[in-house]
């Protein structure tokens, strides 16, 4: 009777310890709801979305003083948090050092908001919360919340805080060098890649709805192995639409947005879907950390004979080049450490 509890027991252990899997692939964050630092203090989804009235629903901006979007305020469901600080502003992005190219993106002015519903969606309400320098409204503490909340993988970042405002990073207010660059020049073709992709204009699906997106062309057997290692989720799909902005049916032309890298809905969590599958897999949840869209895990303790995910996910643009894919350089048996 007692070794058949103990056999009892241990099958539940089991079975609460499968249920308990979050990943379908390596492991990350646990135990913590996906929104995190969206949940906003305590606001949670109307944080972002205010469920009427938009930016005036949520109070205006925490700073007084500043623009205030009046015209295109009730325009956009339910979006809570101000344009007006940011509609014509000019971000310089590059390498500001000798020798070193620089560029300038310029943001639609209020009269172009139908017209560049790309930058509006996917540059513009990700800055009106985390600028912090032209758009000074966001109610945030400016340091990452899985810094601040202990949950980053020990060891592998210093002490200091993490800045959460890309215009108040700790150095020159404004300072968008060091950022990323995003906007129309931005473009796949910039780094590269381009070539190994085709446009379709009804490529993918959202809730039954077709849409374009930029898939692998099929012939370069090398790059077609790299998205079997990891996928091209950040380039292909998100899920609910293409995380690149696409003005035009070329390849060329296609250029990277804040929601290209980045979801506001889930800090920890990467899905699969079949238009980009990851890892071959049509399906399942893997490991990511501060809102990247795609598997990002720092602390996946790669093997040598695999790639970290956070570098393979840089890779999907990166595909050659210094630090380029191991595909492009002839290495075809490195797998990928989720």
């Amino acid at each position: 009777m007692k070794k058949t509890m103990v056999v009892i027991a241990t099958v539940l252990f089991l079975a609460a310890f499968a249920m308990a899997q979050t990943y379908t692939l390596g492991s990350g964050i646990t135990g913590v709801d996906k929104l995190g630092a969206h949940q906003n203090g305590g606001r949670g989804c109307t944080g972002c979305h205010a469920p009427h009235s938009g930016a005036f629903g949520a109070g205006g901006n925490a700073v007084s003083g500043q623009t205030v979007d009046k015209t295109n305020a009730g325009n956009y469901a339910l979006w809570g948090q101000d344009l007006g600080p940011l509609y014509g502003a000019t971000l310089t992005q590059g390498d500001n050092v000798t020798g070193g190219t620089t560029f300038t993106t310029t943001l639609p002015a209020s009269s172009q908001f139908f017209t560049f519903p790309e930058e509006i969606s996917g540059i513009m309400m990700c800055l009106s919360c985390h600028d912090g320098n032209i758009a000074q409204g966001a109610m945030m503490t400016n340091k990452s919340y899985e810094q601040a909340t202990g949950l980053l993988p020990p060891g592998l970042y210093g002490p200091n805080a993490i800045p959460t405002l890309l215009g108040q990073d700790g150095t020159a207010a404004g300072n968008y060098y060091n950022d990323h660059p995003i906007g129309a020049q931005a473009t796949l073709k910039a780094v590269g890649v381009s070539t190994k992709l085709q446009y379709s204009a009804t490529g993918c699906t959202a809730h039954g709805t077709p849409f374009p997106c930029l898939k692998d062309k099929g012939t370069d057997t090398a790059f077609t192995t790299f998205t079997q290692h990891y996928g091209l989720p950040s380039i292909t799909s998100n899920g609910h639409a293409s995380p690149v902005a696409l003005p035009t049916t070329n390849p060329d032309d296609a250029y990277l947005l804040c929601t290209t890298c980045h979801t506001p809905h889930s800090m920890y969590v990467a899905g699969a879907n079949a238009d980009a599958p990851i890892h071959q897999l049509t399906t399942g949840n893997f490991p990511s950390y501060f809102f990247i869209a795609a598997p990002y895990n720092p602390g996946s303790k790669p093997a040598p004979s695999q790639a970290s995910s956070a570098t393979q996910f840089c890779r999907q643009c990166h595909y050659s080049g210094a630090g380029g894919s191991n595909e492009a350089s002839g290495i075809l048996t490195v797998d990928t450490a989720f």
